[in-house]
């Protein structure tokens, strides 16, 4: 009875590959499938990995940055992937270094670092090896427009030691030998056959000549730090003499273009003088003589502002009840003294006290 029981489970259970309602597709093994598409999308999935990694830094998440332009008169042996630093750290690197007309355009892209709008930047050598880097110094009161490039003025390029030796060798090269030989000879000559004396006097002005600077030590290095002010105070006025040259400049364009019209006002000036003096001249009998008049008018005044300024005094009282007299519209404000003499004496007479209308 088991055993019937068994065969009927084993019966009822469903075949394999066949679903039973309810529940999913059994997964096709990987050894059943196609082995070139497999291949493939292996293949196109280690590309993309691939690139990922070699282009990491251009990735929005991993790599990112912002992208900067500098003009430089020479690129100084400045490659792509060279370090970009700032004050000493690393902030990202180079990508492209190009020719641009007459000057050098470095492409440089940097992390998390501030770029202000007067930034300048300088091509320096890394190592002895003459590795380069490219060196900011981010300053400015706004931030640097990426598609606005720094300008050559305010970038430099490194003093390259190899250049300088290549250029070394390629002149003494060019060097005649025989008449640098014959030159020395010459030389020797003349101080042999010079006294001396005047050997000893050349070599003894030379010592003092040392001892002097030597002396002078204090002054020489004061000297040179006033002047690395001066020059550093110049470097960050240069804007400002930029704009004083740019005005100066078109202040003698004006002069040079209006210099006919200033020509004709001197001239006109100098016509006008002319024409003064002959008018002096010709009316010097008819002014004289008036001159002469208004000083003895002035003479006159002067000696009698004593009795001019009395009169002047003396006048006012007098205009002033004159026009309270005669100030009342149609009446006129009087009285009359000595008419009737009956009851009167003489210098009795005196005016009413309320005004006598």
């Amino acid at each position: 009875m088991r055993g019937a029981d068994r065969r009927e489970t084993r019966a009822r259970r469903p075949a394999a590959g066949h679903p039973r309602d309810g529940c999913e597709v059994p997964v096709k093994p990987f050894r059943s499938r196609n082995p070139i598409a497999v291949g493939a999308v292996t293949a196109l999935v280690m590309a993309l990995i691939g690139s990922a990694t070699f282009f990491s830094d251009d990735l929005p998440l991993i790599g990112g940055g912002t992208t900067y332009q500098a003009e430089f008169r020479e690129a100084a042996g400045l490659r792509p992937d060279d370090e970009v630093r700032v004050a000493g750290v690393k902030v990202g690197e180079v990508t492209d270094v190009r020719l641009a007309g007459d000057h050098v355009e470095v492409l440089f892209r940097v992390r998390d670092t501030w770029v202000g709008n007067r930034t300048t930047a300088a091509i320096k050598i890394k190592t002895l090896l003459g590795q380069k880097n490219l060196v900011l110094d981010p300053v400015g009161n706004a931030e640097l427009n990426p598609d606005q490039p720094i300008p050559a003025e305010r970038t430099s390029s490194p003093y390259d030691v190899t250049a300088v030796f290549n250029d070394l060798a390629s002149t003494v090269g060019a060097i005649d030998t025989d008449q640098l030989a014959e030159a020395f000879r010459v030389l020797s000559d003349t101080l042999g056959a010079s006294a001396p004396s005047d050997v000893k006097t050349a070599f003894n002005g030379i010592a003092a000549l040392s001892q002097t600077l030597a002396s002078r030590d204090d002054e020489l290095v004061k000297l040179f730090q006033n002047t690395n002010q001066v020059s550093k105070t110049l470097g960050q006025r240069s804007d400002q003499i930029q704009t004083l040259i740019r005005d100066g400049n078109t202040l003698l364009t004006e002069l040079n273009a209006r210099k006919d019209a200033i020509a004709q006002l001197f001239s006109g000036i100098k016509n006008l003088s002319i024409q003064l003096r002959g008018l002096v001249a010709e009316n010097q009998k008819t002014l004289g003589p008036a001159l002469d008049q208004l000083d003895r008018v002035a003479t006159v005044l002067q000696r009698n502002q004593g009795k001019l300024e009395d009169s002047l005094r003396l006048a006012g009282p007098f205009y002033r009840l004159l026009g309270n007299a005669v100030g009342n519209g149609r009446w006129i404000d009087t009285y009359i003294c000595g008419l009737i003499p009956t009851g009167t004496t003489p210098g009795s007479c005196r005016p009413p006290k309320n005004g006598g209308r």
